[in-house]
C-alpha cells in the first residue's frame, strides 16, 4: 500500500533502514569488492528512490548515510518531501555532503520507465560479469534458471555511465523478457524486482547460475532444457510455489 502523505517520513526511514541492511547481502554472498556495486528502493507513492551513496565503504554505510533523491537522480531535501527529522534538523535527514551512486542515472530510468519494479541492483559480481565481458547471454540449462529467469539471462548493450545510457539499456532489454537479470555488455549485472529483497534475490541468484553454467561449459556442453518446460517451471515457481 502507498505512503499517505503523513507516512513518507516513516516511509523514506523504514526503506534507508532496509536499502543500507542490503548491501549488506551482496557483501555475504561476494558479489562486489570495494565500494562497487549498489542496491536502490523506490519509495512507494512518490517519485523518490533511496540509494547508496557514492564512495562509502561497505563497513561504513548506515541508515542515515542512504541518499533519497528523485526519479532523476537529484538528490532531494526535507523540505521538498515534507519529511524532515523530528527535530526539525535536515542533517539528521540527509547529509548534504553525500552524492548518490554513480549508477543512480539507471536505477532512476528504470524506475521511470517500468512502474512495476520497486527495487535495482547492480553488481560486478564476477561470474556473471565474465559473461557480461562475452557479451553472451547466459543460456537456460538449469531448472533453477526455468524458475527463477523464465529462460536464458538476456545481455544488453553496451553503455557508459553519465547519462540514461545504461538504464535505456536496461529496460529496452528487460520489457516483455520474464527475466529480472540483464548483463550489460562489458559492464556487468542489474537486477531488478518487486522490491529492494527481490531485485537483491536475483543478483544472487544470478550469480550462482552464471557459475555453475560455466563450470558445466569446462565438462562438456550443457544440456538445452525444452522452452515448454521452462515456462512451467517458471509458471509453477512464480504462481504456485510457497504460496
Amino acid at each position: 500500500m502507498s505512503a499517505g502523505a503523513e507516512g513518507l517520513p516513516e516511509t523514506i526511514a523504514r526503506l534507508r533502514r532496509e536499502v543500507c541492511s542490503l548491501h549488506a547481502e551482496l557483501t555475504r554472498y561476494e558479489l562486489v569488492v570495494w565500494t562497487a556495486g549498489n542496491v536502490s528502493a523506490r519509495v512507494p507513492g512518490h517519485a523518490l528512490m533511496v540509494i547508496k551513496p557514492s564512495g562509502v565503504s561497505y563497513d561504513e554505510l548506515t541508515p542515515e548515510l542512504m541518499v533519497v533523491t528523485d526519479l532523476y537522480g537529484t538528490p532531494v531535501t526535507s523540505a521538498e518531501t515534507g519529511s524532515a527529522a523530528q527535530d526539525g534538523s535536515m542533517a539528521q535527514w540527509q547529509n548534504p555532503d553525500l552524492t548518490p551512486s554513480s549508477d543512480t542515472a539507471a536505477h532512476a530510468y528504470v524506475y521511470r520507465h517500468m512502474p512495476e519494479v520497486g527495487g535495482v541492483v547492480h553488481t560486478h559480481s564476477t561470474y556473471a560479469t565474465a559473461w557480461a565481458a562475452r557479451g553472451e547471454a547466459i543460456p537456460c540449462v538449469l531448472t533453477m534458471m526455468g524458475d527463477e529467469f523464465g529462460g536464458s539471462i538476456p545481455v544488453g548493450p553496451f553503455a557508459l555511465i553519465g547519462d540514461d545510457a545504461i538504464g535505456r539499456g536496461i529496460v529496452e532489454t528487460l520489457s516483455g523478457s520474464p527475466s529480472p537479470a540483464v548483463l550489460m555488455q562489458n559492464h556487468g549485472p542489474f537486477t531488478i524486482g518487486k522490491d529492494a529483497r527481490a531485485a537483491v534475490k536475483a543478483a544472487v541468484m544470478c550469480e550462482e547460475v552464471a557459475r555453475t553454467v560455466h563450470i558445466s561449459r569446462q565438462l562438456g556442453e550443457p544440456l538445452p532444457i525444452d522452452q515448454a518446460q521452462i515456462e512451467a517451471l517458471h509458471d509453477r515457481y512464480q504462481n504456485v510455489y510457497g504460496r
